[in-house]
């Protein structure tokens, strides 16, 4: 599957809602993914891009041949990024969080261990375990590296993994491992299981994530593929979390009026100060509260609208690839 030098190769998921959510965050962007001979087809291409092949692989081998630089982009898990590889950001760069397949790697133990509450706790109970019976705290998990490197920062070191293949938050019940470390959207199945999330045990936040390659062929074609994408991307995360107020107002009371939206709600104005109307972009939340505000500042009319897409002529993603490619 390795990368020509002319073509950009972008991994997306093949199944399932993750495929389905690329596909969206995608197309906001204006970039429609395409597969060649339908559903059943493993390789497809990027509208608008030329230069730019879609392969549809499952979230584990994205991660595998972006680190092993068989992909320049990938959509998948922050979690199986960080498990699959100790070196992850010498290998790879993590460009954008997308907002979607949320959900946290935890450590979780028995409701019924009322005593424990935090990882500290669990140290103790792992050696007074070992004191007692000669055998280590067990650890049922399919997350061994993020486990090991976790538990190592938090100084527990009396324990055992035992490596998941089924259904880990069953382990415990099963009689197979006193805790477990597993992936969680709400802790709803933990809970069910007589499981409970410690104080401190969450070992990693993670979503799907925009990630770039470090060790593929990054030539000219690929990179100007890359820029396309990575603009077309960056318009639309800044039109989806900002909002342009338009107000009518004097133009000797512009300066002022802009200079207090900047100190009070960070906008700013990025058409300049003389035009027909005053037109300010601040964040999302903020929107209404600016508008507001400017109407008692003095504005005849204020209006809020979305936007579809900001370009820029700084692109802060491709800079932050070219930066670490050097």
């Amino acid at each position: 599957m390795k990368a020509t030098p002319t073509t950009l190769t972008l991994a997306v998921p093949s199944k399932g809602r993750l495929q389905e959510n690329a596909a969206a965050f995608f197309g906001r962007a204006g970039l429609a993914l395409t597969q060649g001979r339908g559903a059943r087809d493993y390789r497809g291409a990027l509208e608008g891009v030329p230069g730019c092949e879609i392969a549809y692989l499952s979230a584990g081998e994205i991660a595998a041949n972006l680190a092993a630089g068989e992909a320049h982009l990938g959509v998948t898990g922050e979690d199986l990024v960080r498990e699959k590889f100790a070196d992850a950001d010498s290998r790879l760069e993590l460009l954008a969080p997308l907002g979607f397949g949320h959900a946290d790697v935890v450590v979780a133990a028995p409701r019924a261990w009322i005593d424990v509450a935090t990882m500290a706790d669990l140290e103790d109970v792992a050696a007074r375990l070992l004191a007692r019976t000669g055998r280590p705290l067990r650890v049922a998990t399919k997350y061994v590296n993020l486990t090991r490197r976790f538990f190592a920062l938090r100084g527990v070191t009396d324990y055992r993994i035992v490596e998941s293949l089924g259904a880990t938050e069953g382990a415990p019940a099963a009689g197979t491992a006193e805790i477990v470390v597993d992936i969680t959207t709400t802790g709803a199945t933990l809970a069910a299981n007589g499981l409970k999330v410690l104080d401190d045990g969450v070992i990693l936040r993670s979503q799907a994530n925009l990630v770039a390659s470090l060790r593929a062929n990054w030539d000219g074609p690929a990179r100007e593929a890359a820029r396309a994408i990575l603009a077309r991307v960056a318009a639309e995360e800044t039109a989806r979390l900002t909002r342009e107020v338009r107000v009518a107002i004097a133009h000797d009371r512009r300066a002022a009026v802009a200079a207090e939206a900047a100190a009070e709600f960070g906008a700013s104005a990025p058409f300049g100060l003389d035009g027909v109307t005053l037109d300010l972009r601040c964040a999302k939340d903020k929107a209404a509260r600016l508008a507001d505000r400017l109407v008692a500042l003095g504005a005849e009319r204020a209006v809020v609208a979305a936007l579809d897409y900001a370009f820029e002529a700084e692109n802060p993603l491709y800079d932050r690839l070219v930066n670490r490619l050097g």
